[in-house]
């Protein structure tokens, strides 16, 4: 299943489009790409090079929980999220530190203030676990997928929990074609640190087994596609557990898939390992979607090759 993501990096170096971007790093992109991952196979964590399943696991069940603050993340050792909360905080009138401006640019090529951004950022985080008030005020990313998932708002004021519903939805009217869950609402765009990535997603029911299709507006290849193969088939598995199903394919259909400019030499890289056994995934019993932790949700057989660096584009 594996070769199905080297496909797509493979692709994108030798046919990519080259393109500007919102971060200004320029990509190679293509458009209109899908993978299929069939789930009993094998959980499809990449094993060409180590993708830390510890912070896939907390961070979709941050998601799962509506929460949208990065206090739990960081409680988690999650840092995922912590560039998008401290931006905000930076170009807010209470910061008072060095002048921030284009750090993303500046990161990459002065590493005096490369220290000096990540020493900001590690004291920003440490004061977002210890001091809850702030929290509240800077840790809080807007409406990003945990809120649209489990607190859509209505034009009536009501709020929708759309996890909820499809669970529902998937006891009770299995073949519906209407198993959806979206997390691109365009009032609240504007009041995301991030508009989704993963825009929306869809289950179908054959045979007992529960599938589930993702459609992603936009994805990093190297760093964020393989966090979202793995976050998906999580949650599929979850929720095939929660309506007494079993697994069946996780597609993954993205638009804008592209290599950031900085990132082509280490795909290169992982392109040349080889591809080793996928590991199994073990879920602690009689615990429901909503009350799992962190610790209920286990690998086992996870041997893959080292990771490989590279900057992430904020």
């Amino acid at each position: 299943m594996e070769e199905a993501y080297l496909a797509l990096g493979r692709k994108i170096l030798m046919e990519g489009n080259e393109k500007s971007d919102r971060t200004g790093t320029g990509t190679k992109s293509i458009f209109g790409y899908q993978m299929r991952f069939d789930l009993a196979k094998g959980f499809p964590l990449l094993t060409t090079k180590r993708v830390p399943f510890g912070l896939i696991k907390s961070e979709l069940l941050w998601f799962l929980k509506g929460d949208t603050n990065i206090r739990y993340l960081l409680q988690h050792n999650n840092h995922i999220w912590d560039e998008w909360a401290f931006k905000r905080y930076i170009e807010s009138d209470q910061y008072t530190g060095e002048d921030m401006t284009d750090f993303g640019r500046r990161c990459l090529v002065d590493e005096r203030f490369n220290e000096v951004y990540q020493r900001e950022l590690a004291t920003f985080c440490e004061r977002i676990v210890s001091d809850e008030a702030f929290a509240l005020q800077f840790g809080d990313l807007g409406k990003v997928y945990g809120y649209q998932w489990r607190h859509w708002e209505t034009s009536r004021g009501e709020t929708i929990d759309q996890i909820k519903d499809v669970i529902e939805m998937i006891k009770t009217t299995p073949d519906s074609r209407r198993l959806i869950v979206s997390a691109w609402n365009p009032e609240d765009i504007p009041t995301m640190a991030l508009p989704p990535c993963h825009t929306m997603f869809q289950f179908y029911v054959h045979e007992n087994k529960l599938s589930c299709q993702l459609y992603q507006r936009s994805g990093d290849v190297f760093l964020g596609i393989p966090f979202n193969i793995a976050s998906y088939a999580l949650l599929t598995h979850l929720i095939a557990r929660e309506t007494g199903l079993e697994v069946g394919e996780f597609i993954h259909t993205i638009g804008d898939a592209h290599l950031y400019s900085n990132h082509l030499e280490q795909m290169q890289e992982q392109l040349t390992r080889d591809v080793r056994q996928l590991p199994t995934l073990m879920i602690k019993e009689g615990i429901s979607i909503f009350d799992l932790e962190v610790a209920d949700i286990t690998l086992e057989g996870y041997t893959p090759h080292p990771s490989i660096k590279a900057p992430i584009a904020v």
